[in-house]
Parts: structure tokens; sequence; C-alpha cells
């Protein structure tokens, strides 16, 4: 048995190197890609890590204690590099998804959070789609694509569920650069500042009664095109990384 539990252990951990080496890989791959469309991403990234240090060795001077901040001001650095790098390349996915068929899911899809996306719950063959979220505001219903087309479509939704979920909040996004409409870059912070009405449980409940609403219209595409898939995964490695 303490061999069985032994090899057990062992395995497992090497499962554990496997994966972190698949996470810097990753990283380091999206590092590369980065760095040649962005040609500020180097000088960033030193900026952070240099101001950051520099900054903490002099707060150590004060006391000083310059020596034994010195390591903590290196370590903080390179997280300021980190963030630099993960900002980046969040906005170039969020570049090259933009405008792109099924973009808003594929930015609903990476919300934090207790939240129930059902995608492309109505649509039209011109791509035009509204997702339905679920989470502690109520139901987010998120439209992208021609707003002339969008909008009876979100009404026709809206009319649909309201039936279901009695006095919950109803709220309608979409997503565009027009005058009231939400960026796709800014759409998960939207959806996060959205008043707190329900809770968990109430949020499993109306997912349930909704579950047997059939969707409409076409499929939409689950995310953006293959260069923001691509960069979806870097930004997944990144998550993890960070953890």
């Amino acid at each position: 048995m303490a061999k069985q539990d032994k090899a057990a252990k062992k395995e497992a951990a090497k499962q554990r190197r496997k994966a972190s080496r698949g996470r810097v890989k990753q990283i380091f791959e999206a590092f590369k890609m980065q760095r040649r469309e962005d040609k500020l991403l180097l000088p960033l990234m030193i900026g952070a890590f240099l101001g950051v240090s520099v900054v903490v060795f002099l707060l150590g001077l004060i006391w000083g204690l310059q020596w034994v901040f010195l390591p903590v001001g290196l370590a903080l650095g390179l997280l300021a590099a980190t963030i630099v790098f993960g900002r980046r390349v969040q906005s170039n996915v969020y570049r090259k998804a933009d405008g792109q068929p099924g973009a808003a899911g594929w930015a609903l899809e990476n919300l934090r959070g207790k939240w129930n996306l059902s995608q492309a719950v109505a649509g039209t063959t011109q791509l035009d789609a509204v997702h339905r979220v679920i989470g502690k505001p109520g139901i987010v219903l998120v439209g992208e694509g021609a707003p002339s087309r969008l909008k009876p479509l979100l009404q026709q939704e809206k009319k649909r569920i309201a039936r279901l979920v009695g006095d919950t909040p109803i709220y309608e996004v979409v997503v565009g650069t027009e005058e009231g409409q939400v960026p796709l870059r800014k759409l998960q912070t939207h959806m996060m500042k959205l008043p707190r009405n329900i809770n968990a449980g109430q949020i499993d409940a109306l997912e349930n009664r909704l579950a047997a609403l059939a969707s409409r219209g076409n499929a939409m595409p689950k995310g953006p095109m293959p260069q923001g898939a691509k960069m979806r995964n870097v930004q997944r490695a990144m998550r993890r990384s960070s953890k």
C-alpha cells in the first residue's frame, strides 16, 4: 500500500511538472508572438521592471535598509513587467476580436464568477446574435451585430423570457462603438459593474427554468477568428501562471 501511495505521489508530481513546463512554453510563445506585433512591449516591460525596482530600493535608503528592500523591489519589478505583458496581450486579443462574429460570446465565456452563458439564443442569417447571461445582476441579454436588426431581436427575447422570470431584472447590452453601446474590450467590466440583485441559488433556479427554451436562429461561432482563438489560449495560460 505504501509503495502504491509513493508511486501515485511520484506520478502526480510528474504530471504537475509537465503541466508547468507546458504553461511556461505557452507564455514564452505568447511573448514571442506579442513582441513581433508590439514594438513597445519590451521597452515597457523593462521600464516597469526597472522603475519599480529603483523606487523600492530608494525607499529602502530612507531607513538604511536598501539591500533588504532590493530583493523585494526586484520581485515587485518582475510582477509589474508581467502585468504590463498581460495587459498588452489582452489589448491585442480584443483588437483582433473586435468586429468578428461571435466576439461578444467569446468575451462572455471568460467572465469571472458565477455566470451561466447561453450563446446565440436568438440570431439572424447576417450573424447578428443575442446571448443570454444569468448572473447575480439577474438576466443580461447581450447583442452583437447591426443595431437595427438587434433591437427587435432583443425585444422579442426579453418578452419571451419575461413571462418565466417574474420580477428578476432583465438588462440589455449592445456591443459596439456607437453611442449607448459597450465596446468589446469593456464588456466584461460593464457586466461586473451591474448591480447584484439575486443570489447563487436563484441563478441556478433561473437557469433550470430557462433551460427548456429552444434556441432561435442560426448558431453563432463560439469565438472570434483563429487568431483571436490562439490568443485566448495565451490569456488562459497567463491566468493559470498567475495563480
